[in-house]
């Protein structure tokens, strides 16, 4: 269980490195329009508001970090709980595919640390 939890922590780490990257510096070039789905004008626009929404993938995944270096059971289950509540949050209100993107990976995440963290208290 341990390796798991461990395993779908830095998945979601990995993820939100990769949404930093995507959000920060590909957002307004033809890679990032083509992901997104947008025309010039509409990455143009909204770009400054993406280079936010990269910077606070970036904290997420290193609370995330922090956790696993840490091997804080609190940490971890913030950080991931912040992960599925912005992936819910972004799912109902932008795109339905970031359930799947974001939330369900740290949902799984949390789901394997409470049961590793369950066993090994028994």
């Amino acid at each position: 269980m341990k390796s798991i939890a461990f395993a779908l922590i830095v998945l979601v780490i990995a993820s939100h490195f990769g949404f930093l990257v995507l959000e920060m510096f590909f957002w307004d070039h033809p890679f990032g329009r083509e992901i997104f789905g947008m025309t010039p004008e509409e990455s143009a626009a909204s770009a400054v508001l993406a280079m936010n929404q990269g910077l606070y993938n970036g904290f997420l995944a290193a609370g995330l970090i922090w956790g696993l270096w840490s091997g804080r059971l609190d940490v971890k289950i913030f950080f991931l709980c912040c992960v599925i509540i912005a992936g819910i949050f972004g799912g109902l209100t932008t795109k339905y595919t970031i359930l799947f993107t974001q939330a369900l990976p740290a949902f799984l995440a949390l789901s394997f640390v409470l049961l590793a963290n369950r066993s090994a208290q028994q």
